[in-house]
């Protein structure tokens, strides 16, 4: 029974090291890699995301700081 997760899915036996690198290079094959302008463009897009989030979060701190010392000063 603990061998159930090292069996393939289709034939309920082990899947050889030799053919499992096959299927791994042959789904890699598949995949549509970004461009180098389009990795540059999604770079930025996260940076200038990441800022706007750090200045909500901050003001968010602040703001919430000045209020609790105004409450309990």
């Amino acid at each position: 029974m603990s061998e159930n997760h090292e069996l393939s899915a289709a034939g309920g036996k082990r899947t050889s090291l030799l053919t499992f690198y096959r299927q791994v290079v042959a789904e890699l094959r598949k995949v549509v890699w970004p461009t180098r302008p389009q990795v540059i463009n999604y770079f930025y897009v996260v940076i200038v995301f990441v800022l706007i989030m750090m200045t909500f979060v901050a003001g968010l701190d602040y703001l919430l700081g000045k209020a609790i010392f105004e409450i309990f000063s």
